[in-house]
């Protein structure tokens, strides 16, 4: 049976979204309407823990978002291993109601509730993973969908990084930034960004997340450092419109893990 506690943080997100009038209509492409993310964090206090967390979302969570037309799914790792290692699970949806139907469709999905079913009734005795988070991200206007790097530079490194912002306003001057160039250049000097997104409901309010990629760590670097030289960051950062928009940022290296389809 499907954990309770998820289909009750689900239905919290759901009315939520719909009570900040954050409705489209289920399909975003006909719309050209932003895609919604559910970036969730499992934390983990060893490697059999971290086996059991891929194993659930490669051979029954994934078979089964795929069936509900909800794909690619990604799952990353941290870039160096440990016995503590968190589980990064990115899930890209077309609108808040294809959203708001998972839990319903998880649990009438027969095949589904058979490979899940010893992970979703792990006992307290042996737990599956300590616990896990989730946030529902929205994405910027500026790249509306998940964006998968072509088969023949399929990268090897993931920067998932979190923006903090001293106020709401402050998060959409943000925003406006990166939608004024920092996007199109990431783009230009080959950070092939996956995703960008507002942060509508999580641990880090207000804050912006986004994901970029690299063929190794090396390359990763030089990336960075183009977009750093580059003459409209520079120009943007000098920018008096958006002074202190930020107070912090979150980042973390990953690598995909054997279930991603990113």
């Amino acid at each position: 049976m499907i954990s309770q506690i998820f289909l009750k943080t689900l239905a919290i997100l759901a009315l939520v979204i719909a009570a900040t009038g954050l409705s489209s209509r289920a399909d975003a492409a006909d719309t050209g309407g932003p895609q919604y993310y559910e970036l969730r964090i499992y934390t983990t206090q060893s490697a059999e823990q971290q086996k059991r967390v891929n194993d659930y979302w490669q051979n029954a969570a994934i078979p089964a978002y795929n069936r509900m037309g909800i794909q690619p799914v990604g799952v990353f790792t941290e870039l160096t291993d440990s016995a503590t290692n968190k589980i990064y699970v990115l899930i890209p949806c077309d609108s808040p109601e294809i959203f708001a139907a998972i839990p319903a469709k998880l649990a009438a999905d027969a095949a589904y509730q058979q490979a899940a079913a010893e992970f979703l009734a792990a006992p307290k005795s042996n737990p599956a993973y300590e616990h896990f988070e989730s946030s529902l991200l929205v994405a910027f206007d500026d790249m509306k969908h998940i964006a998968v790097p072509p088969p023949d530079k399929k990268p090897n490194v993931f920067e998932l990084r979190t923006y903090l912002s001293p106020s709401e306003g402050k998060g959409l001057n943000k925003i406006k930034m990166f939608e004024s160039g920092e996007i199109t250049v990431m783009k230009e000097v080959g950070l092939a960004p996956v995703f960008y997104g507002r942060t509508v409901i999580g641990p880090h309010l207000p804050s912006l997340v986004y994901m970029t990629s690299g063929e190794n760590l090396d390359e990763h670097k030089k990336h960075w450092q183009g977009f750093s030289d580059a003459p409209v960051w520079k120009q943007l950062q000098n920018d008096p419109q958006y002074k202190d928009n930020m107070i912090g940022m979150i980042r973390i290296l990953l690598k995909r893990t054997a279930a991603s389809q990113i």
